[in-house]
Order: C-alpha cells, then structure tokens, then sequence
C-alpha cells in the first residue's frame, strides 16, 4: 500500500538509518548555527541533497532545527527583539512561506535540485560582490525593499526551509549586537521550522521512518552544539 507521503509525491528515505556522512554534515551545519546563529539548513540541504532527495531530507532534519533553536530560544530568550520579530520579520516571511511550500510540493526533484543550485549560487555571487565592494551592508531604513526580502525569504523558507541568508540580511542591519541578532533569529527559527513540521506532518513526510532518522541524527546535533 503507498503511503500517504508516496501519494503526494513526497519521497520518503529507501532506509531509516542516515549514513555516516549525513551525519557529519548535520554535525558541521549545526556547529555554524550555534555560533552564527544560522546557516544550518543552507550547508545540510546544499550538501545533504547529494545523500537524499530534498524532499526527504527535509522532514528528517527540520525537526532537529526546531529542537536547537528552542534550545537557543530558552537560553537567550532576554535577548530576543520581540518587537522586530512579531510586527516586521515573522507576518512578512509567514505570508510567504505558504507559496513555497505549495511549489516545492508540485515540482520534480530534478527541478527543486536546480532551484536550489541557483539559490545558493546567486547568495554566493551576491556576498561576494559585496565584499569586493567592502560593503558593510545595506540601509538600515526599513522600505518596501526589506519588505520584498523578508517576504521572498518566507517563499524560500517554505521550499527549503533556508529562507536564513535573505533574512539575516534585513535582521543584520536591524540588530548590531551580535547576542540580540543570534537569539533573535533563534526564535524567529523555532516558529517558521515548526510551521514547516506542521506541514510535513499534514503531507504525510513526516513519518516513523523520517522519525528514525531524526533520532539517529540526534548526536550529531549535540555534538556540533558543544
């Protein structure tokens, strides 16, 4: 009988237990997180997708975001802009994460791998000009640009669950000191990601077998953490 996951086009992993390099790569992603405060789902999703299909990776490892950034949350919660979360970042990515979601659900897997390739390849291309240009950032003034960017953070967050770079660039410049903008960002992972849980949960990807390799996945979270 196909699963409910199957029959929505949902690919769910051949086997329950992540390979070793799975592992190290979560390993990796989380120790970038929990200094920078993102970047875990960019690294896992970029190198991860050579392991499993996306749309298989993403159930198993959203899950373990959700569990560091309440970890982080709780932890710096004093920190949190809880201002510039509610009424400018969280409204705006939530409005978009819905049409995301709804794409990265209808494309093939070939199609979201190259989706996600440009993705990554025009942040590259976009940090690396800034830096040629000895930028320090845009504006601090908030506009319809943030506003775009905050939103289309949302659409990817929804697809792939790294909306992160597009909104570290508006927090960024909202948020100077760094344990504000860490724990900020925190908080603003532990409501999009468990959205994102609920949803994989109502597609049926989020399953036993995912679950597994969740658990499975759960040392390599504590080891890049420490």
């Amino acid at each position: 009988t196909m699963s409910r996951g199957a029959a929505n086009g949902v690919q769910q992993p051949a086997t329950g237990v992540p390979t070793l390099l799975l592992a190290l790569i979560v390993c990796a992603a989380f120790t970038v997180e929990s200094a920078l405060g993102f970047g875990a789902t960019v690294i896992t999703v970029s190198l991860g997708a050579r392991v499993m299909p996306v749309r298989a990776l993403l159930p198993v490892f959203v899950p373990l975001n959700v569990a560091l950034s309440l970890w982080l949350a709780a932890r710096n919660r004093r920190d949190i802009d809880r201002a510039l979360l509610g009424r400018r970042v969280l409204p705006l990515m939530l409005l978009g994460m819905p049409l995301g979601m709804l794409l990265v659900r209808h494309l093939s897997e070939a199609a979201t791998r190259r989706l996600l390739g440009a993705l990554v390849v025009a942040l590259a291309c976009a940090q690396l000009a800034k830096l040629r240009r000895g930028e320090e950032g845009p504006s601090r003034r908030p506009g319809a640009a943030a506003a775009g960017l905050l939103t289309a953070a949302g659409v990817v967050h929804g697809m792939f669950g790294a909306g992160g770079p597009l909104a570290v660039y508006v927090i960024g410049r909202a948020l100077s000191e760094k344990g504000r903008f860490r724990a900020t960002l925190s908080a603003l992972w532990l409501v999009l990601n468990a959205v994102l849980v609920v949803g994989y949960a109502v597609d049926g990807a989020l399953t036993a077998t995912s679950l597994e390799a969740t658990a499975l996945l759960v040392p390599a979270l504590a080891l890049g953490i420490t």
